[in-house]
Order: structure tokens, then sequence, then C-alpha cells
């Protein structure tokens, strides 16, 4: 349902996808407003009113019908008005991404560290998403599931977007078999492999996460594959669940922070640009399912090596 409500969005848009990108749009409700300038202004705060006044000379902005909203508009509410998120200029992520699979469902890739899976924040055009709309010219390409843009590794994709829902529950359902492998320091003393539950939630205001008290909601079997120099380790990551960084939370609760994490098991300062020669040793090596479509045994995996 949802699926066939995206699809409805996109075709019935006045403004068709751009590199890739389809348009974006914001609802305009009963209120104050004189002019659209005016709301703008208001709802998008965050936006130098310089640029949005630089977006209605240029004519960037279009209503329901297309038509072309000025600087001298005024407010109509109960309207969409459409339009073309734009971000800062991206510093373009100098790695490749591999196709390892595609047919007429699927397209599976082995997405670098440093790539996020689709749009999103400072991130448009350098995500995996939109490369792929625009080399393999799926301008209707989906995401399946996602993958941190820090992680690299298996990504599925759909390229049929009536197929969509189906390769999505068997994720909702479990019923995915998923690989990673990290890199980590080992701790003296701790029996592997071993069974990590956790009750993982955000961090108010904040895009981490952390265990608290209470029942379980993740769960990862952890192994190591081998003792590296170092004192490091290079560890098999099972999740059994898919919460928001639950590999890296685990890991660092058990005292093996995964190597180059800059977030767990202390947020680093931020930084504005990416140091390309430090990657999160984090791989999503490889993932396993019966195609819905075909009743088959699927499993991908990524040709990628984590390296210190």
């Amino acid at each position: 349902m949802r699926t066939s409500r995206r699809i409805d969005f996109v075709r019935s848009a006045p403004l068709p996808m751009r590199n890739g990108v389809a348009p974006s749009r914001v609802h305009l409700p009963q209120g104050p407003w004189a002019s659209m300038l005016d709301f703008l202004l208001e709802r998008f705060r965050h936006i130098p009113p310089d640029i949005l006044r630089a977006r209605l000379a240029r004519g960037d902005i279009v209503d329901d019908a297309g038509v072309v909203q000025t600087l001298d508009s005024p407010y109509q509410p109960l309207r969409w008005l459409w339009y073309y998120r734009e971000v800062p200029v991206e510093v373009p992520v100098p790695f490749d991404l591999p196709v390892l699979f595609r047919d007429s469902r699927l397209v599976v890739v082995d997405k670098p560290h440093f790539l996020a899976s689709i749009p999103g924040g400072r991130y448009l055009q350098e995500t995996a998403l939109i490369r792929l709309r625009s080399s393999l010219d799926l301008p209707m390409l989906s995401p399946i599931h996602r993958l941190d843009r820090d992680t690299a590794g298996v990504l599925l994709f759909c390229a049929d977007a009536e197929s969509r829902g189906a390769y999505q529950a068997l994720f909702q359902t479990r019923d995915v078999k998923k690989e990673y492998e990290a890199v980590a320091g080992r701790r003296e003393g701790l029996a592997l492999p071993l069974v990590h539950r956790s009750r993982l939630q955000a961090r108010e205001g904040h895009f981490t996460m952390q265990e608290v008290a209470g029942e379980p909601n993740s769960e990862t079997c952890i192994e190591l594959m081998e003792e590296l120099a170092g004192g490091l380790g290079r560890y098999r990551l099972l999740p059994h669940t898919g919460r928001k960084h639950q590999l890296r939370v685990h890991m660092s609760a058990l005292g093996m922070p995964i190597c180059n994490d800059g977030f767990y098991p202390v947020l680093g300062a931020y930084a504005e640009d990416d140091d390309f020669s430090r990657p999160l040793q984090l791989l999503a090596r490889g993932i396993e399912f019966v195609d819905p479509f075909s009743g088959r045994m699927r499993r991908f995996e990524s040709g990628r090596r984590l390296a210190l």
C-alpha cells in the first residue's frame, strides 16, 4: 500500500525527476500569511532568507498545476508546493559502487564506506540510491533496507515497485539472515562466541543509541574469527534484530568498540569533512533469504575486506 502511494506521488508530481531525484512537496495550511514568501520564511526557518528569495526569483517552486510561484505570489492555502530539495556542495565519495546482482526485480550492490544509502540531511547525489538511478537508468529504483553511511557491504534495492513490499516483509519477519564482519579490540576473559541482548533506545535529543534497563529488544551473536596484531580481532556479527546502530552499541557495551567508530563509546568531535583513510571497520559481509517470487535461496556476499 505504501509503495503504491509512493508511485502515485511521483507520477502525479508537476515536476519530473531530476538527476535521479524526485521532487519534494510541502502542504499549505490555513494561516495568516499574505504572500508565499511569508509562508516559506516561517516554514523553512533553517534556510537563509536570501536563498528562499532566490529560489522564488528563479521560478524553482511550483504549485499543483505546475504554475511557477514568484516573489509576488499571494498565499493560497489548501494546496501543495513542489520543489527540488537542495543541499550544499557535496564532497564526492571516491569509492566505487559495484553491482553484485541485477534482474527485473532486484539490484544488489556492494556499498562502500562513507556513501549514504538514500538521500537525507546534507547528502543527496552522493548516495547509493541516486547514483544507481542515474547509472542504471532506473528512475523508480527504491531501497529494500538500509545500511548506515559509515558501514560498507551488501545493500538491496528493488527495481520493480510492485515487488518491493514482498522483499521488505522478509526483513520485518526476520526471515533474512545477515552476517557482518568487524575489526575491534580483544577483551581478555570474555568467552566467545556469545549472544548479547539488551534494550536499545535513542538518546534524548540525539541521533545515537544507548542501552537501558528493561526487556531486551536487540540481539546479536558475536564470534571471534581470528586474532590480529596489536590486540585486535576480526569478529563475525550475526544480528537477530535490526535496531539502529545495534552492532556498534553492542560491541562498545562489551568493551570492544569497533575500530574508527566516532560515535561509540564516546561521541567524537563533529568533522565537516570525512577522513576517507579511516573508515569504520564494519562490513555487511553477506545476506541470505528465500526469494518470495522464485522460491530460490538467495545469498549475496561483499567482495570488500576490512583493513586498518
